[in-house]
């Protein structure tokens, strides 16, 4: 019964720092867009415009109040659930990521799908066979991976299945001329299920095959060192070593014994990989002219568009701390070794 209360006590703790992260996260982005360089006036009005049409625009979108102001409006529509109204194209920025977000979910889950299969299996057969063939590629993906830059492992990808092979499309999300599926979810697979237009989904899933792969491959050395190194330590425990002197099967005491006690340390990584994913694709997005959040983020910082980067920063700052205290409590229920 103690242990639950310390338990509860500890998933109450870090529910409550939820709301005081995302504070911080947030003040910290009006105030680095605020005294970064350039001015969203000049971004949409361009230089050429008259100090009258300026100082009219300038009212109109709020820049003209004092900043202590602007913060406070800010803090209070963010609590209200207002992300605000985009200065370049009057769109609201909830409606902006709500088209954003779902093709980089999308994105994000299949490359881990191929990320785990290929990184754990290789990292799973290195640790089981040390020194050998699979074990020597698993150290050269662990570290390919990490020095490989993105773009250029999406680019030498377009050119070889894309350009050479013409097996699949070289970018975008749909072919030039077919419109999406109505909007049920907003992830494009799922809603061309829901709408029975099955046309559209082997498109959309072809396009979808060479950024995620590319993206996958990238993060598979992370998942196969991960996992090699911590089963590699396992196998050598002495818990191991008792198993194995009492005549335990090998396959018993590697599934049984063993991967269980790997799975803390994957979960960690498995988990921050995935919230990283969500924003954190921009040369992907960008190589393959993937229409996510990234491509969103990045034009809005080009255009000095405040609403729009304050918005997404706090979407995908919220679902990063989300996932990060869940792996925290997830870790805490499953390891009675963790203490809080």
């Amino acid at each position: 019964m103690s242990s639950k209360k310390e338990l509860f006590k500890y998933i109450l703790s870090r529910l409550a720092l939820l709301p005081i992260m995302l504070w911080i996260i947030s003040s910290l982005v009006f105030i680095l867009l605020r005294i970064a360089p350039g001015d969203p006036v000049d971004a949409i009005l361009g230089n050429r415009a008259n100090e009258l049409a300026r100082e009219s625009l300038r009212i109109k979108l709020g820049l003209n109040k004092p900043l202590i102001n602007q913060y406070i409006e800010y803090l209070n529509n963010l609590i209200h659930g207002n992300l605000g109204i985009s200065l370049n194209t009057q769109e609201p920025v909830k409606v902006i990521i709500s088209k954003a977000l779902p093709a980089s979910i999308e994105l994000a889950i299949f490359a881990i799908l191929i990320s785990s299969i290929v990184g754990y299996l290789i990292g799973f057969l290195g640790a089981i066979r040390p020194g050998t063939k699979i074990d020597f590629f698993g150290r050269i993906l662990g570290i390919g991976t990490y020095a490989i830059p993105p773009f250029w492992a999406a680019m030498l990808i377009q050119i070889i299945f894309a350009v050479l092979l013409g097996w699949f499309p070289i970018g975008g999300r749909l072919p030039p001329g077919m419109s999406s599926p109505p909007s049920v979810t907003g992830f494009l697979l799922l809603d061309s299920i829901l709408n029975k237009n099955f046309e559209i989904f082997f498109s959309s899933f072809k396009h979808l095959i060479l950024p995620s792969i590319t993206l996958g491959l990238l993060l598979s050395g992370i998942f196969s060192r991960s996992l090699r190194l911590n089963l590699e330590d396992i196998l050598k425990k002495d818990y191991i070593e008792a198993a194995r002197s009492r005549g335990i099967n090998k396959s018993r005491i590697l599934f049984k014994h063993a991967l269980p006690n790997t799975l803390l340390p994957i979960l960690t990584i498995m988990g921050l990989t995935v919230s990283s994913l969500i924003g954190g694709a921009l040369l992907i997005e960008i190589t393959f002219s993937w229409p996510g959040i990234a491509i969103g983020l990045q034009e809005a910082i080009n255009q000095r568009d405040y609403p729009v980067v304050q918005g997404i920063v706090v979407i995908i700052s919220s679902l990063v701390v989300m996932i990060s205290v869940a792996i925290d409590i997830a870790i805490a229920y499953i390891d009675p070794r963790v203490s809080y």
